[in-house]
């Protein structure tokens, strides 16, 4: 008799696992097209047989039924941690590529409205003044482009500078959204941590953490690290970011606006350049070196420009840097010959910019204040003060007019600091586009990867619920066969002879 009955708690325990396992499978199906969500299984295993029977009690040796030991997640930590890795190395690199993207469609080169084509029309300019040195409609149209020349200059490095506090502010708000999800891991940490310690099952809640992880590598290079409890620490830099149910806000300080990261203070006067960087909110001073994702190609784009003027420090910075260098070059190399010419009338040139360089002969007001490409301007108001007869030479020799048109082909001069500039940029953003295209396929295989181990196959949940349905209709026959044993057994026995 009470083996007869422990079949029946053996088929019925089967009934309550395979209901189980239906129930897994229906949630599955139900969020096949969720986001983040992560395929699950009814873990199950067997019920030992009894080990020490009682009095008068027999044990054939065969188990008690199966139960379900756990509802477990689809999910491979080595899978997702390559996944995170990839996704902070694309999203650096991303950043860079868009930050060097957006200064060269600023830069407009090559086109008719980038400084080189203004640079171009403005040694020809003097080439037709020396060609029409008795001409003055030649020298009015000069100056104009001389002054388009200028405004050209002040218009990209104002631009730059708009790039460069634009980029500011979207790296402020990616740190307020970090701080954010911080925190949200660091909660669901706690919550999964409850849940689990009261026999519970929070895969869900692990979903929307893996999820939050994900973000936090794409946005500051967060690295994790596994606790026994089943609680997930968060790193940046080797910094803990989140500890437990704990979280850091991180702070992003340094230079507030694009003179400060340029080297200029409020006032116009050089100073050593200020970083951007990330600090802990709760301890000033204290700097945080993000190794990868959005924020650290953003600080990247943000920084000072090189001190050894190797042109290795921020991407916009040293744009500006040249921008200062080809209007310094400009101003000096112009004012120096002009300044010994002489005009129609006879009298000295003198400057035809704004003298930039302090080591400038014509240079006057002591220290340079602000940045050159800000200060240049054409120092002549009208046409007839345009030089370009050597002294002594009479009034309509062309001489020093040649000789300034000549600049435009120099080594040295304007132009060729500015091409050097347009080369380097253009490289070192096809390297930026390129190496972001290879990181960006590498994340979307490692993406691919991980989804095809986690993610829901309708056809298997299909195959895997026909299976459970016919192991549920297994049971519920034998629970059956039973019942007809007992049925035998209860009312029948004994009636034999009657």
């Amino acid at each position: 008799m009470s083996s007869t009955f422990s079949g029946i708690s053996t088929a019925l325990s089967s009934l309550i696992a395979q209901r189980t396992a239906l129930d897994v499978a229906g949630q599955n199906i139900a969020n096949a097209n969720t986001p983040g969500y992560t395929r699950q299984r009814a873990d199950l295993g067997a019920v030992n047989g009894t080990q020490v029977p009682s009095m008068f009690a027999t044990n054939n040796g065969v188990g008690t039924g199966v139960q379900v030991t756990g509802i477990s997640r689809a999910s491979d930590p080595f899978l997702d941690a390559k996944l995170r890795t990839q996704t902070s190395g694309a999203a650096s690199l991303a950043a860079l590529a868009g930050a060097y993207s957006t200064l060269e469609s600023g830069l407009g080169e090559p086109g008719g409205s980038g400084l080189s084509s203004q640079l171009q029309t403005f040694w020809n300019d003097w080439h037709d003044v020396s060609n029409a040195p008795d001409t003055l409609s030649t020298r009015s149209v000069l100056l104009d482009d001389a002054r388009q020349t200028v405004d050209t200059i002040h218009t990209q490095y104002t631009s730059i500078a708009t790039q460069w506090s634009d980029a500011r502010t979207t790296t402020s708000s990616l740190v307020d959204q970090t701080n954010t999800l911080a925190a949200n891991v660091a909660d669901l940490n706690q919550r999964i941590l409850d849940i689990t310690n009261n026999g519970g099952s929070a895969n869900e809640l692990a979903d929307q953490r893996d999820q939050a992880l994900t973000q936090l590598a794409g946005l500051v290079g967060a690295t994790t690290q596994a606790r026994q409890d089943g609680q997930v620490d968060v790193y940046v830099g080797g910094n803990a970011l989140v500890f437990g149910s704990s979280s850091h806000a991180l702070a992003l300080t340094g230079a507030q606006v694009f003179s400060q990261a340029a080297g200029y203070a409020t006032d116009g006067t050089p100073t050593t350049p200020q970083d951007v960087h990330l600090e802990w909110a709760d301890s000033p001073g204290q700097r945080v070196v993000p190794t990868g994702g959005t924020v650290a190609g953003q600080l990247r784009v943000l920084a000072p420009a090189a001190t050894d003027g190797s042109g290795t420090g921020g991407v916009l910075t040293e744009a500006a840097r040249r921008l200062d260098q080809v209007a310094t070059t400009l101003a000096t190399d112009v004012n120096t010959l002009h300044s010994g010419a002489t005009t129609v009338s006879g009298a000295t040139g003198g400057a035809f910019f704004t003298p930039l360089d302090p080591s400038d002969p014509t240079f006057s007001g002591g220290t340079a204040l602000g940045p050159a490409a800000l200060r240049i301007s054409v120092a002549l108001t009208t046409a007839d003060q345009v030089a370009v007869a050597a002294p002594g030479a009479g009034a309509y020799d062309a001489s020093v007019g040649q000789q300034i048109a000549a600049l435009g082909s120099s080594t040295t001069g304007a132009d060729a600091v500015w091409s050097q500039a347009v080369v380097e940029i253009g490289d070192r953003s096809a390297a930026a586009t390129s190496r972001s295209s290879v990181a960006e396929s590498a994340r979307a295989s490692a993406e691919q990867d991980q989804l095809g181990n986690a993610s829901v196959d309708t056809d298997q949940e299909t195959v895997g619920m026909i299976s459970t349905q016919r192991s549920y209709q297994a049971a519920a026959r034998v629970l059956t066969t039973l019942d007809d044993m007992l049925d035998t057994l209860i009312n029948k026995t004994g009636l034999v002879g009657r």
